[in-house]
């Protein structure tokens, strides 16, 4: 017989009914698939959830170095390079520059560095360096993960880098992809909404079937805001022993996986 605290419950969820893109309460932040059987495609974040943007970059700069007879710390300029990239697109964001890809944001921001860590290349070496994003190198689950993944879902980047970077990387790595979707598509770098929305305009999906990866909180909670599901992967190692990445999932998450293998596992693929 029903008792009075299930009848209110019931009561309240009919005068209150749930967002269709809500997750449900108990999968909030929580690693399970329940919520997830409408998914048709997933999307990633790329730089530091597909692969290891700084360990790549660090020992191709130690390398180049080293051909040059110098002494450079790899990390150090890694974690420089890096931090010019949310200020590097804000500035297209805020229009102070036009459309401006990331291979030449990203170009921008190393004839600086050059200058500030006092190595002197030439113009093809200064070009070979810039393109070590292309040769980003996947974490260990990533293809595996990937592959399995392809086998039930439609799987893509939706990641700031340009479609140029995008497909060399894929290449050099054996990443997977169906097809290439993000930012340059759009011309709007993430967190802007109409990058996600474009990821669900592009495969003709309902927005509830689109599934975005990701490292980052951040880029979860602008994904959530337009309607996408949303997957936690934490990666400990990408900023390094002394990084501070996002660990623990927020309201934000829908679903929580330690790595791509135990995302297919969880959803079944």
């Amino acid at each position: 017989m029903p008792t009075r605290r299930t009848f209110l419950f019931a009561s309240a969820a009919a005068l209150f009914p749930r967002h269709p893109f809500a997750a449900p309460p108990s999968q909030t932040g929580a690693s399970g698939p329940s919520s997830m059987t409408s998914i048709k495609a997933l999307v990633f974040d790329v730089f530091g959830t597909v692969v290891d943007w700084r360990t790549s970059v660090a020992l191709e700069v130690e390398a180049l170095a080293r051909r040059k007879g110098v002494s450079v710390d790899g990390p150090r300029f890694a974690d420089a390079w890096r931090a010019g990239y949310a200020p590097s697109m804000n500035r297209v964001r805020t229009g102070e520059l036009s459309w401006t890809k990331l291979d030449r944001l990203h170009r921008m921001t190393l004839d600086r560095l050059l200058v500030d860590f006092t190595l002197a290349l030439s113009e093809a070496e200064t070009n070979a360096l810039n393109r070590s994003w292309h040769r980003l190198r996947p974490w260990p689950d990533s293809v595996g993960g990937l592959t399995r993944l392809k086998r039930k879902f439609t799987i893509a980047p939706l990641s700031n880098g340009n479609i140029s970077l995008m497909t060399a990387m894929a290449k050099h790595a054996g990443l997977p992809w169906d097809c290439i979707l993000g930012a340059e598509l759009v011309q709007h770098y993430k967190p802007d909404r109409e990058v996600y929305q474009s990821a669900v305009s592009f495969l003709d999906l309902p927005v509830g079937d689109v599934l975005m990866v990701a490292a980052h909180l951040g880029d979860l909670r602008a994904a959530k805001a337009v309607g996408l599901r949303t997957a936690f992967v934490p990666r400990p190692l990408e900023l390094g022993p002394g990084g501070k990445p996002d660990l623990v999932a927020d309201a934000s998450v829908d679903l929580t996986a330690k790595d791509f293998n135990d995302l297919a596992r969880q959803l079944g693929a």
